[in-house]
């Protein structure tokens, strides 16, 4: 907790200073993020900081292994979902992006079982992405976690098309989803291309 609280100071004395019209402006006309993002749990995939994401510009919402269930309107708890119906219908946002990333812990759960000390809820909740284990299970072993990264992204977009306030707009051309993959190892992020492609994004034009 000390090293949070020494964080909580640096942001106090550091970027609060430097940034504090721009929080007082978006505590007064509230936030209109154009993206909502949806990502992994997993602290070396920050969003924020891959995105180099100024506070009111993205709407986050993260789990394990950044799952996208399908819309299934019920009385059981569904986080991912009530986030992005808050993202789509009440903030309008005009971008939805999946981001997958590379050594995700959660799709090895889904590939070899969760670990029994997280047995309770993890497990169930990678099933969401069965099929992408079943699409990955005809890739050779040594490559097979990488497949089921970049397919489960893919999956999550399917499943983004089951909500019918999703669909709507998206056939209407007013809203977009896509599709990235971050590398963890090498700092390269990819992007699916409109032919279901992931290719690396240019670092050309640079920051």
């Amino acid at each position: 907790m000390e090293d949070l609280i020494a964080g909580y100071r640096r942001f106090r004395f550091g970027t609060w200073a430097h940034a504090r019209s721009r929080f007082e402006e978006l505590s007064e006309r509230g936030q209109q993020p154009r993206t909502m993002l949806i990502a992994c749990s997993d602290s070396r995939a920050d969003p924020q900081m891959i995105f180099d994401a100024a506070p009111g510009e993205l709407f986050v919402a993260r789990n394990v292994a950044n799952l996208m269930p399908p819309y299934s309107p019920d009385s059981k708890f569904h986080g991912t979902s009530a986030a992005l119906e808050f993202g789509v219908r009440a903030l309008k946002v005009e971008n939805i992006v999946v981001m997958g990333h590379a050594m995700c812990g959660g799709i090895h759960a889904l590939l070899h079982g969760a670990p029994e000390e997280a047995s309770d809820f993890v497990g169930h909740w990678v099933s969401i992405a069965e099929r992408a284990k079943l699409r990955a299970l005809n890739v050779a072993p040594e490559h097979r976690q990488d497949f089921c990264e970049h397919e489960s992204v893919r999956l999550s977009i399917e499943n983004l098309m089951t909500f019918p306030w999703v669909r709507e707009p998206v056939v209407a051309g007013k809203l977009a989803l896509h599709g990235c993959f971050f590398d963890i190892r090498s700092g390269v992020l990819e992007r699916i291309g409109d032919d279901g492609v992931f290719r690396p994004v240019s670092d050309i034009g640079g920051p």
